[in-house]
């Protein structure tokens, strides 16, 4: 199988115009959608290196997979996914609703996904060997009107891009699902929230975009997330950070429910390995599969919290116990054995660590 090199420069002021893939531009559909290569490019074919990280040396073979759709790539976890491909030698291109300004090495469009005929011409112009979705509308809510913004913006989305992938070229296609997807086995399978169950229907439908169409598709289940770059002051590391950098007395709950906490750069670990894996060929077992993206270990959020109120030794002080508990709260922690078998990841930053990272960020910001 042959991969083409051509690139064409189709983006006008962030836009995507009228340049849609043409016989002279358009690539052959794989003949076997279940064989991929993903391994990385010069100079990284040579070295155990992805960008800063470091692993175990088994990255080796150039690699035919180079141009790499992101969507949500102005997001927390997206933008750290976009700077770390990039630096890895990769052609980026990411997707968002919105016009931005053009960042170094990466190639930005401008498409609604929950309008499948947009979505389908973006996948025709770009013509991407491997698709990152990360475009989410994220809330903990438990209310009804969490039900139609999280179906348009998490399951709609997905089902036209899958929908268009199978359609244009079969690439493979990573979602980043969440912890508070119920796994499985869950002896209380119905979904917490209403994002949960637009992120569980979303896997739903890429195990069976693999099983019934032969999409290669894969779901990363994260857990916890937080870390430098993290801007939605609703969350709990970056409200608590600030406020008490503010010197401000962050109101909270109890704060007594068990989290299991990662890393942002621990994921963005996770996606490049899955991505720059040296298997040219998945077994059929992992294609359309989960895997776990979580510590390993669970941490109350008081914990976390007094954590950064002591690294912060400012003069304000949490206030728990103000606010109401969100009910159907879960507990849930992450298979990381069952990924580590599976790929070779495993969290590389502690607790402690990852904490005094990101509160000397928010101190400098």
């Amino acid at each position: 199988m042959t991969v083409s090199t051509e690139r064409r420069d189709v983006v006008a002021a962030g836009k995507i115009r009228a340049a849609d893939a043409s016989a002279d531009g358009a690539r052959t559909p794989r003949e076997d959608s279940q064989v991929y290569f993903h391994v990385l490019p010069p100079p990284y074919g040579d070295s155990p290196t992805l960008g800063s990280r470091t692993f175990d040396g088994r990255l080796h073979r150039p690699m035919s997979v180079y141009r790499v759709l992101v969507t949500g790539g102005s997001g927390f976890i997206g933008s750290h996914l976009c700077r770390r491909l990039v630096d890895s030698g990769l052609e980026v291109h990411v997707v968002s609703r919105t016009q931005r300004n053009a960042a170094d090495g990466i190639r930005w469009w401008t498409t609604d996904l929950t309008e499948y005929e947009a979505t389908q011409h973006l996948l025709r112009t770009i013509r991407p060997e491997l698709v990152f979705h990360l475009a989410s509308f994220v809330t903990g809510s438990r209310d009804l009107g969490a039900v139609l913004p999280t179906f348009r913006n998490n399951l709609l989305t997905t089902v036209n891009l899958l929908t268009a992938a199978c359609e244009v070229g079969r690439p493979l296609v990573v979602l980043a699902g969440s912890a508070e997807e119920p796994p499985p086995h869950d002896s209380d399978p119905v979904p917490a929230s209403p994002y949960a169950a637009a992120k569980i229907a979303a896997s739903t439908y890429a195990r069976t975009f693999s099983a019934r169409f032969g999409l290669p598709t894969f779901t990363f289940r994260i857990s916890m997330v937080y870390g430098p770059g993290q801007q939605d002051g609703t969350k709990l590391v970056p409200y608590v950070t600030q406020s008490l950098l503010r010197g401000e007395s962050p109101a909270l709950g109890s704060c007594g429910r068990e989290v299991d906490w990662i890393y942002v750069d621990d994921v963005i670990d996770a996606f490049v390995m899955f991505a720059h894996s040296t298997e040219t060929t998945y077994p059929s077992k992992t294609v359309g599969e989960s895997l776990d993206v979580g510590s390993g270990h669970l941490v109350s959020v008081r914990t976390v919290v007094e954590q950064i109120a002591q690294m912060i030794d400012g003069p304000a002080a949490p206030r728990f116990g103000v606010l109401c508990d969100r009910p159907f709260e879960r507990t849930l922690l992450a298979d990381v054995a069952r990924t580590r078998a599976a790929i070779g990841w495993e969290p590389r930053t502690s607790l402690e660590n990852g904490l005094m990272k990101t509160v000397e960020w928010y101190r400098q910001g």
